[in-house]
């Protein structure tokens, strides 16, 4: 008799359809009428502030403080009686 060889079968596996996402990317678009940190830093270090590794708030807060404001930005309530304020979009929202 002749000598046959026998394939081995490899085992069956189900490929799992996961769905892969794109890439995040950085967004140009703004989301927001708001400033961001790049703009912030720059108006605080026009009015000669350090803005270091100060959060959001803190900044805006050093900048009013610099411009003769009240430092009031987070805290209205979803009121704000200084409509002339550039923090009004973001201070609203938060």
């Amino acid at each position: 008799m002749p000598a046959t060889k026998t394939a081995k079968k490899k085992p069956v596996t189900k490929k799992r359809n996961i769905a892969k996402r794109p890439a995040a990317k950085k967004s140009t678009v703004r989301k927001s009428n708001g400033m961001g940190m790049p703009e912030l830093k720059k108006k605080a270090i026009s009015l000669g502030i350090t803005p270091g590794k100060m959060k959001k708030a803190e900044l805006i807060h050093s900048i009013q403080m610099a411009e003769g404001y009240q430092p009031c930005y987070g805290t209205s309530g979803g009121y704000c009686e200084y409509t002339e304020c550039c923090f009004i979009t973001d201070c609203l929202k938060s």
